[in-house]
């Protein structure tokens, strides 16, 4: 059984959404971000940077996203990507972790340009994020236009969160991500959004009806 560390609409809807897509059974352990819960001994002890996500797993505790994506992608082969060994298992690792460390790093900093740069120059850096994350986006865009099979679930999942967050949280809305831009990356993220999955999800954490679609 696995224990889910989480908060609504953090990074941790990623790992929620792959649990519920696994079927194993799990818990999920929603803490106090305002309330300080992460900074607890307790919780240090779970995840030492106080960062949500955090999850128990039979091997122990386990922190970053990416890393526990690619641990239940090898514990349930065939679920969130290609098996190990399987055809088209290269790829899918390669476009994955270029979400994971590219996609995702520049759309936190859509979120928050202030850490790209001064409060001052906010602006600024909010352009020149959005200009990089789109050039991104096009090049997944064109590989899984390209490749549709590269849209499994490992991707899909962690496309539509980090997607949701480019349109509704950009801190500068003129620099907000339109998906209209990248048609092969709408469309998976459409067919994510109507997975039984997503649907769980998104009720589960209060996300409403079309949490990863609607601007």
């Amino acid at each position: 059984m696995y224990r889910l560390h989480a908060a609504p609409d953090f990074a941790s809807t990623i790992t929620h959404l792959a649990l519920v897509q696994i079927g194993a059974p799990f818990e999920l352990v929603n803490q106090d971000v305002d309330g300080g819960a992460l900074q607890t001994a307790a919780y240090r002890a779970i995840n030492p940077l106080g960062l949500i996500p955090a999850m128990e797993t039979p091997d122990g505790p386990m922190f970053e996203t990416a890393a526990i994506l690619l641990y239940l992608d090898e514990r349930h082969p065939g679920v969130l990507g290609p098996a190990p060994g399987a055809a088209g298992r290269a790829a899918y690792l390669s476009w994955f972790v270029f979400v994971t460390n590219t996609i995702h790093p520049l759309t936190m900093l859509l979120v928050h340009p202030e850490r790209a740069a001064g409060k001052d120059a906010q602006a600024a850096a909010s352009a020149e994020v959005s200009a990089q994350l789109a050039g991104a986006l096009g090049h997944l865009d064109r590989a899984l236009a390209g490749n549709p099979a590269l849209g499994h679930a490992g991707i899909g999942f962690y496309l539509a969160v980090l997607l949701r967050w480019m349109q509704k949280f950009a801190a500068v809305r003129a620099d907000a991500i339109d998906p209209s831009a990248f048609p092969a990356i709408s469309a998976l993220v459409a067919r994510i959004e109507a997975t039984p999955a997503a649907l769980h999800v998104a009720q589960a954490e209060g996300l409403g009806p079309t949490p990863f679609t609607a601007s």
